[in-house]
């Protein structure tokens, strides 16, 4: 490649936006650097050949200029001339070609030469002069004009959510029914078969895995791997390129834009899995990409060594937003993606990091304290991952109101009760009906609590009851990556098995927990590809296989039909009746319409529970009874009795003694999936099958 040889001067402007923008005649170049001593935005030809402009200095540090007669799809970049001082923080090197943090798309990837590193090998404290120009990303010049038509937000009230986790490109990448040269895109997701999947399920809202900009890591690629989940940003604005059909010169701003429009008509939401918490430029061996060569100090967290990075989120560093230029930079990044993109919600990774103060979580930290204000943002939906690596980095329930957080002890006390830990049943029943010890406060509600039994990170449902242990040989770390802590059970043989008995007691297991996570009060996240019991052979940490691994089957889609349908059918309980989920959180206390308690909990006999029988280590089974209050004075519902039987022994179940004088009838048995809707007699025993669950409900 050719480098100019010598810079040019821009126009001058008052004051442009960072970023690069276009005006119809040419673009404006505006970026933040307080140490630098001088800034460069480089443009490249078809030929890949360089030219570098140098840009004015205005206010605030900011670094800006307009050039004329540049068009969308222009690829550029910037070099920073200022200091390298490792030792106070700063990191400039100009042979290193960077990212605009703004960039609203980004062409090409990371390709690791030692260039793009801006030490020399082996000392990470002394500048390397080698160009990275030839190994390092584009950022692209993109149109902002599209046309939106009539879209419209679903606006699904979190109360009525039912998230979906899923990879665009696992989703479709093996999709029959989409087209080849779309499949594993934003144009797959938004494709009539794939949209066909997700209306039939009955889910109102598409989580997607991050789609921003992300690097792919160096060992990963050395050892023939991917980064398969993105959890390596680099670019806050750009959709991550390598999910685009229409390749990587700007089209796929407008084909994620398109997948958007096309789930609103559907009705789906979108929701993107964010990566704030750190940026792929890891710790001090990492590479130079765009931030640490622009303002290293201002943008990380730096240790009393300012050599080096704080690190709360296992990645290297973290970004400090409690520093002006990143908390700008991270909101102005939720209000494009949410003003200019148009999707609905956010989920924060490692959302604890983003609330950290000197040391410990802050949940009036700045940048909560930034969401809670502003007019846009705190109407859409925000999520929290409400942990991070760092010292007491588990927040759980400490989020501020208008926040839901994935909630990890649903799942690590769902997992428990059904495996047959001694002691669940009491954590079980506080989890089922909202977490009210951990979300019952501050003006919060059950909403708060998005329950989860599996996600992208862990066992899926199928190995959830198919492995005891994890299974991680070909991540290529000797089986010491992931966790340990799966609380799994494979009901009896490791792995895959031709026993009838076990295969069946895991078919009922993966019921049970579809059946738990749908009915209790709370945000349901379902994992993609759980509802037709995708494996990934045990592996629990499959980050890095972009492969027919992780990829979904349809094959096993159509296999699966009856388990599609059984989820399906729990989503539409869920949807028809207001009693699953509720706005309020249940009191204990007679429903103002029907004079029973609005919750209440039987032993199998029949009899109310006691503190003794709660304190019984080893109870498994209880049944709940929901009287039909809503929370709402203005609607009821019907009344319906959860059976749960963890035992793994058949027990009889007594209906209530109050409750005999009503009709009820079989909504869902995780043992005879099939027989739904007939009628029970209540005063005779009602017998469930050992590990198994029955939902009965009395029809107005």
């Amino acid at each position: 490649m050719a480098l100019g040889s010598t810079s040019r001067g821009v126009e001058p402007v008052a004051r442009a936006p960072l970023g690069a923008g276009y005006d119809g005649d040419g673009a404006s170049f505006a970026v933040f650097s307080s140490v630098a001593d001088a800034v460069e935005v480089c443009l490249f030809d078809r030929e890949d050949r360089e030219t570098r402009y140098d840009l004015e200095q205005g206010d605030g540090s900011v670094w800006q200029g307009y050039l004329p007669g540049v068009a969308p799809g222009q690829r550029y970049g910037f070099r920073v001339h200022g200091p390298w001082d490792p030792s106070s923080g700063a990191r400039c090197n100009p042979a290193k070609l960077l990212l605009d943090p703004y960039a609203r798309a980004v062409g090409g990837e990371v390709r690791w030469d030692p260039a793009v590193y801006g030490h020399i090998s082996g000392d990470p404290d002394r500048p390397d002069g080698t160009d990275s120009a030839p190994y390092v990303p584009r950022s692209v010049l993109v149109a902002t004009d599209f046309d939106w038509g009539d879209d419209r937000r679903p606006g699904v009230p979190i109360a009525d959510s039912i998230f979906y986790e899923v990879h665009v490109k696992g989703f479709t990448k093996l999709h029959p029914d989409v087209p080849e040269e779309l499949r594993g895109t934003y144009a797959g997701v938004s494709h009539p078969a794939a949209v066909a999947h997700l209306k039939r399920l009955g889910v109102t809202s598409v989580e997607l895995l991050p789609v921003h900009q992300f690097v792919h890591d160096a060992q990963l690629v050395a050892r023939g791997l991917r980064n398969y989940w993105g959890y390596q940003s680099i670019g806050y604005f750009a959709p991550h390129n390598g999910y685009a059909s229409s390749g990587d010169a700007g089209g796929q701003v407008e084909e994620f834009r398109r997948m958007v429009r096309a789930l609103h008509a559907a009705g789906l939401e979108v929701i993107l899995d964010v990566v704030f918490n750190h940026t792929a430029e890891a710790d001090h061996w990492g590479p130079t990409l765009c931030f640490r060569g622009l303002d290293n100090a201002a943008y990380y967290r730096l240790a009393d060594d300012r050599s080096r990075y704080v690190d709360d989120t296992g990645c290297g560093n973290t970004v400090d937003l409690h520093q002006p230029q990143p908390l700008r930079l991270v909101m102005d990044a939720l209000r494009y993606w949410t003003a200019e993109m148009h999707v609905d919600g956010f989920r924060f990774d490692l959302a604890a990091a983003l609330g950290r103060g000197d040391s410990d979580f802050d949940p009036h930290g700045s940048f909560l304290e930034a969401i809670g204000q502003d007019p846009v943002l705190s109407e859409i939906k925000l999520i929290a991952e409400p942990w991070d690596t760092g010292w007491g980095g588990y927040d759980l329930g400490q989020f501020p109101a208008g926040w839901s957080e994935w909630n990890g002890k649903f799942r690590d006390t769902v997992r428990d009760f059904w495996r047959g830990t001694e002691g669940a049943l009491p954590g079980l029943a506080t989890r089922i009906s909202g977490s009210r010890d951990l979300f019952g406060h501050g003006g919060r509600r059950p909403t708060a609590s998005v329950n989860i039994v599996t996600v992208h990170d862990g066992f899926t449902l199928a190995d959830l009851v198919s492995y005891n242990g994890k299974h991680n040989e070909a991540n290529g770390e000797n089986n010491h990556d992931g966790t340990d802590d799966n609380r799994s059970w494979n009901c009896g043989v490791e792995g895959p098995t031709d026993s009838g008995a076990v295969l069946a007691l895991r078919a009922r297991q993966r019921r049970n927990f579809l059946a738990t996570l749908l009915l209790s009060e709370g945000t349901p996240l379902l994992l993609g590809g759980d509802e037709f019991a995708r494996t990934q052979n045990g592996n629990n940490n499959a980050y890095c296989h972009d492969d027919e691994l992780t990829w979904f089957d349809w094959e096993a889609v159509a296999a699966n039909a009856d388990l599609v349908e059984f989820t399906a059918r729990l989503c539409r309980l869920r949807e028809e009746h207001a009693v699953f989920r509720r706005r309020q959180f249940f009191t204990g206390t007679p429903a103002h319409d029907t004079g029973r308690d609005d919750l209440d909990w039987y032993r199998p006999d029949g009899q109310q529970m006691t503190g003794q029988d709660w304190g019984a280590v080893y109870a498994r089974a209880v049944t709940v009874a929901l009287s039909g209050a809503t929370g709402d004075h203005t609607r009821s519902d019907d009344p319906f009795l959860i059976l749960l039987n963890a035992w793994w022994e058949p027990l009889d179940f007594t209906i209530p003694e109050s409750l005999r004088g009503m009709a009820w009838q079989v909504e869902v048995d995780t043992n005879a999936p099939d027989e739904i809707g007939g009628a029970v007699d209540p005063a005779s025993p009602i017998t469930l099958i050992g590990r198994s669950l029955v939902l009965l409900r009395s029809p107005s």
